[in-house]
């Protein structure tokens, strides 16, 4: 495997534990970390000694979303052309693009479903993968999550995806799936965050725990998921996602990814990218936030 510039791997027992690891950025999505995500759950995979993956953040939070002003430099400056994270890389275009030029909705695609495909690999993962959310899960950060077979949280953790109220979709669109459409409609029309607490009870979360036994009771629950053998493991994943995919989840993605693509692109978008380049992402993202009650600045 290629040397890790986002997050952690490593194996202890029967889990594989996969840890964001940008703490100064909020552990923020850069263009690499879907791949190398992807990278790791496949290093699991094929791990005969793996029966469970965990997936944590390092620092005071799981993730804040994408990184946007390290997107930004990584169209300035990296590898040559062909290769990923080059100025000529689908991706670099698509998240660099200029508000006076034409937009390409198919770069954008290009860039978001590779994006989308690292997420999802948690999901078509072999093998069961827990994702345990402290401090803070929103914007992006929510796609890992959701993807996630099994999520846990801190009592006080929140969870949510503020980009709905300007420039931005889910891309996974795993929100309905997990707490049905009524939930799912009330979280993205408003753009609101809501606590462990809440997530337990909406179902979203498996358990909330008091901060202090967060670290604990994650530790149980994958002692007691790798107790049981992989192959029965697999065959009980592959059977429940049955009924997930049966209900339309790659179309509901592809809306999501396409959509992402175009809410970056409306006039309230390209207001909100204004602002931003003239006066900073987290005075962008306070005045979206500030009506709703949120001034605490947060990655998208």
């Amino acid at each position: 495997m290629e040397h890790l510039s986002t997050l952690t791997y490593e194996v202890t027992g029967r889990v594989a534990r996969i840890t964001l690891d940008r703490p100064g950025r909020g552990n923020g999505i850069t263009l690499a970390m879907p791949r190398e995500l992807a990278d790791c759950v496949e290093r699991a995979n094929l791990d005969p000694a793996v029966h469970v993956i965990a997936l944590a953040g390092n620092g005071k939070g799981f993730c804040g979303g994408y990184d946007l002003v390290e997107s930004a430099q990584e169209g300035m400056s990296g590898p040559g052309p062909g290769v990923p994270g080059s100025p000529l890389d689908p991706a670099v275009q698509a998240a660099n693009h200029d508000p006076s030029q034409t937009w390409d909705p198919v770069v954008d695609w290009q860039m978001m479903s590779r994006n989308l495909r690292g997420f999802m690999s948690l999901f078509g993962s072999d093998k069961p993968t827990v994702c345990k959310v402290h401090g803070f899960c929103v914007a992006g950060g929510t796609d890992m999550a959701l993807c996630c077979d099994l999520l846990v949280m801190g009592e006080h953790a929140r969870i949510g995806y503020p980009p709905a109220r300007a420039w931005g979709v889910p891309t996974s669109m795993m929100w309905a799936h997990r707490i049905g459409p009524a939930r799912a409609k009330h979280l993205l029309f408003t753009g609101e965050l809501i606590d462990g607490r809440r997530a337990h009870d909406w179902g979203l979360a498996l358990f909330a725990a008091p901060e202090a036994e967060l670290d604990e009771r994650f530790e149980r629950l994958l002692r007691r998921i790798a107790q049981t053998p992989v192959n029965q493991l697999i065959m009980m994943k592959l059977a429940v996602n049955q009924a997930i995919h049966a209900q339309g989840l790659a179309a509901t993605q592809t809306l999501g990814v396409f959509f992402d693509g175009i809410a970056r692109h409306t006039p309230e978008g390209y207001a909100f990218q204004e602002r931003a380049a003239r006066d900073g992402w987290e005075v962008a993202v306070r005045e979206r936030d500030e009506p709703y009650g949120d001034s605490k600045p947060k990655q998208d």
